[in-house]
């Protein structure tokens, strides 16, 4: 199995699609304070099994992405069934979450939420085939999250420095840049540990831009010369040097169609764009998001509209639920 990925939009060749079956919102008092920080208030975090309706229309919207991925000429991986429900983890839904592709390693993260922190047994076959074809695979140490001095409560959930903290998807590849979020779900230890493992071929540039937790509602590399930015969050004077030489599409929030969701936002309606970039100024859109495919379209990408009916309610778009593999090297 070869593993090859600078960026988030070089051809995309192979890629890991997640799986809503057996989804599960932990116990975990940690886990519901790290959700409540995104601000919703009008509903508690949800405990226990997701509705079985959600996870066979989850499921159903990811078949089909799977499909589209195949007819691209795209090779799909699916992770193997863990009963999440059982051990009271999370899911296997957004693998980008969980594993960093950088170049020709894989890193798993050492995740901020201790539900998820064995997530990636449900890669075992693809982490076995890898590391017989020669491939670098990294466990990151596991923080200890029970720890008190990991968190700082505060009346607010955030991380110290105390242990390198971090999930996969606080990362957005620009070829040897990698542009790293500090927020609820990293810290900036986990900057200096993710630097010291790639050494001098890399460079992680630290930014605070957004605090709730993931990267790629905010900031979303979509080809060597185009970025797609959130202007809710983003300040152009804000912007490492190698985005400022992009080309930018911002997004502002009134070309936002907010998707539904049921009992709890996992997701905000930014989730519109979490997009996959499979190359060729190709990109896997949410359907719904007419003015978002008219911006794109006006900079010559291609639009390929799909559905994830429940990104908001699980907490994932079309690049939190895959995870590519190989990319052709375009650039780097």
């Amino acid at each position: 199995m070869k593993i090859q990925s600078y960026n988030e939009w070089d051809p995309l060749k192979s890629v890991i699609v997640g799986t809503a079956t057996n989804a599960n919102f932990p116990s975990d008092k940690l886990f519901q304070v790290q959700m409540s920080q995104a601000g919703w208030t009008e509903s508690p975090p949800p405990i226990g099994p997701v509705a079985q309706k959600i996870i066979d229309e989850t499921n159903e919207d990811l078949d089909m992405l799977c499909i589209t991925l195949a007819n691209l000429g795209t090779t799909v991986y699916r992770p193997e069934p863990v009963n999440f429900q059982w051990t009271d983890g999370q899911y296997a839904y957004c693998p980008r979450d969980n594993l960093l592709v950088v170049g020709d390693k894989v890193i798993e993260a050492p995740m901020s939420v201790r539900a998820r922190q064995h997530e990636a047994t449900c890669y075992r076959e693809v982490k076995r085939k890898a590391i017989l074809s020669g491939v670098k695979w990294i466990a990151a140490p596991a923080p200890d999250l029970y720890l008190s001095e990991n968190i700082a409560a505060d009346g607010k959930f955030s991380l110290t420095n105390r242990e390198p903290i971090f999930d996969a998807a606080n990362i957005a590849r620009f070829g040897r840049n990698l542009l790293y979020l500090v927020s609820s779900s990293a810290n900036r230890r986990g900057a200096d540990w993710l630097q010291s493992v790639l050494g001098n071929d890399y460079e992680v540039h630290i930014t605070d831009v957004y605090n709730s937790a993931h990267i790629d509602s905010t900031i979303v590399p979509i080809d060597e010369d185009y970025v797609v930015l959130n202007a809710d969050r983003v300040k152009e004077d804000g912007l490492p040097w190698f985005i400022k030489s992009m080309n930018k599409i911002w997004i502002t929030d009134d070309m936002i169609v907010p998707q539904d969701f049921t009992d709890y936002p996992y997701a905000s309606k930014w989730i519109a764009i979490n997009m996959l970039s499979v190359g060729n100024k190709t990109v896997i859109c949410d359907k719904n998001q007419p003015l978002i495919h008219a911006e794109l379209e006006k900079h010559g990408f291609t639009v390929v509209p799909l559905e994830l009916r429940h990104a908001r309610t699980l907490g994932g778009g079309f690049h939190c639920v895959t995870l590519d593999l190989y990319r052709d090297v375009y650039s780097s």
